[in-house]
């Protein structure tokens, strides 16, 4: 009996056993994107590489709210682990925000450098004091521009046009420094307001637009790249300090692998997805001269925050980008 009770248990692996240390794994996204592949395929990683001592439940899609009720419920513990946009997590810690001054990170290799390096290391350790331990940067590539009413060639062609960001004072600035409208609008919210008009345009990676089919309601695409839509894998600091250091190892192995698969499936899926989104939407690519002309006019808002995100982290990003 003893030897048949021991080949059943067996059979049935680790899920016979109830986990040392039960997450949940809350974002907005869905699982079709990139980052909600990452997503499963970390937790996956952790129960397996852990023999099953941490169980993961992820709840993708805004099951739990957006990403600014995720936050909140990551610091009360009620989430042990969110994968939050750094535009959302600059309301909670403002120095978070440096990564969406506008043309800040000019290219991949750069970005890579910047996120990866002491500069990116340095800007995870701002959220400590918020209840968060951040581990690493996430992503789901450059944000580009679309609306409804003109071809974005130049900063002057945004004047006026009422373009949706997400709750962050930089992009709220950015948009208002390049003379257009901005208004602040959940995630969640933005086709239905597209659709109706409430807003004109908005700014999202290709991931992004392509999940919430936001093509289907603009006329209009230009390839701006004009920030990282990166995202900062946190984990509740309270359930981080409660793992003993090996499962520590073993979770921030995890998100190093997560962090590079999101990164090679958003780069799989842009090729193919831009060129479904031009069937629907005329896209303009930007000379090097026009990139420059953004550039140039986005550095009163680098100014603007430089005391919000302090000098010593502007300056430091700075140098990394130019070294």
């Amino acid at each position: 009996m003893k030897k048949v009770l021991l080949t059943a248990l067996s059979l049935l692996g680790t899920s016979a056993f109830a986990a040392d240390y039960n997450f949940t794994f809350a974002h907005v996204l869905i699982d079709e994107t990139p980052n909600g592949q990452a997503a499963l395929s970390f937790a996956k990683e952790v129960e397996e590489k852990s023999n099953g001592r941490i169980d993961i439940n992820v709840l993708p899609a805004a099951q739990l709210g957006g990403d600014v009720e995720i936050i909140e419920q990551l610091q009360m513990n009620m989430v042990q682990i969110a994968i939050p946009p750094t535009a959302t997590l600059g309301n909670f810690e403002p120095r978070v925000q440096i990564l969406d001054l506008p043309f800040l990170l000019p290219s991949e290799t750069i970005m890579k450098k910047v996120l990866d390096g002491p500069a990116g290391r340095k800007i995870l350790d701002t959220l400590d004091g918020h209840g968060m331990h951040a581990v690493n940067f996430w992503g789901a590539g450059f944000r580009h521009m679309t609306n409804n009413v003109r071809p974005i060639t130049e900063p002057s062609d945004l004047s006026g046009i009422k373009m949706r960001t997400m709750q962050s004072p930089i992009l709220l600035s950015t948009y208002r420094n390049f003379d257009a409208n901005p208004t602040a609008m959940a995630y969640t919210e933005v086709y239905n307001g597209l659709q109706q008009s409430v807003i004109e345009g908005q700014e999202n990676p290709i991931a992004n637009i392509t999940s919430k089919r936001f093509y289907e309601v603009q006329k209009y695409m230009t390839l701006t790249s004009n920030a990282y839509h990166g995202y900062a894998a946190i984990v509740n600091k309270q359930a981080w300090e409660s793992l003993p250091d090996d499962l520590k190892a073993v979770m921030t192995t995890a998100f190093n692998n997560a962090r590079d698969l999101s990164r090679k499936l958003t780069n799989d899926l842009e090729s193919s997805a831009l060129d479904n989104i031009k069937k629907y939407t005329q896209v303009t690519t930007l000379s090097d001269e026009q990139i420059e002309a953004f550039v140039k006019a986005s550095q009163p808002v680098h100014e603007e925050f430089r005391e919000t995100v302090t000098s010593d982290l502007l300056d430091l990003v700075y140098a990394e980008i130019n070294n």
